[in-house]
């Protein structure tokens, strides 16, 4: 037996992170269903995303990672923009399992998809985090992300209209 045992924190937070397929869909379809369900927002359900999922992850836009076991999920699409030498991606969903929360998934899960999309000659993340939710907002500042905006460091805000 070690003398430093490993903590459950650490445990989790070294999950190998890996990038989903379409094969993975219905797995990526039931954690975003769930996500949805956690604050009672309407989901087309599991079998309708899994459809979506399975062609959205056979093109090159749209890229998602999985921890191990299923316990985190990040959903991102990546777009070419005329304000940026290279594409520019939209974290669209990051979960993690609720009893799974606060052991460093969300964090592995960032640090991934950022180094992946560095190598990619991405020019420049951006995320739609809800006024409300500061403990989100809190994450992403602690990764490096900010809610701010130009040189003049003005606060950013979305914009959105259901069609």
């Amino acid at each position: 037996m070690s003398a430093h045992p490993t903590s459950d924190k650490q445990r989790v937070a070294t999950l190998p992170i890996r990038q989903a397929s379409a094969e993975d869909a219905v797995v990526i379809a039931g954690l975003l269903h769930e996500f949805n369900g956690e604050f009672d927002v309407a989901s087309p359900g599991v079998p309708a995303l899994t459809s979506r999922l399975e062609s959205l992850l056979a093109e090159r836009s749209t890229i998602c990672y999985l921890s191990r076991c299923a316990l985190g999920v990040a959903l991102v699409t990546r777009r070419p923009n005329v304000w940026s030498e290279g594409p520019v991606d939209l974290l669209d969903e990051l979960y993690v399992v609720p009893q799974y929360r606060g052991l460093g998934i969300g964090g592995a899960l960032i640090t991934r998809l950022v180094a992946d999309a560095r190598d990619a000659g991405v020019s420049v993340i951006e995320i739609n985090v809800d006024e409300a939710d500061v403990d989100a907002q809190r994450f992403y500042e602690r990764h490096g992300f900010t809610g701010r905006h130009g040189p003049s460091s003005e606060r950013a805000f979305y914009f959105s209209q259901e069609l």
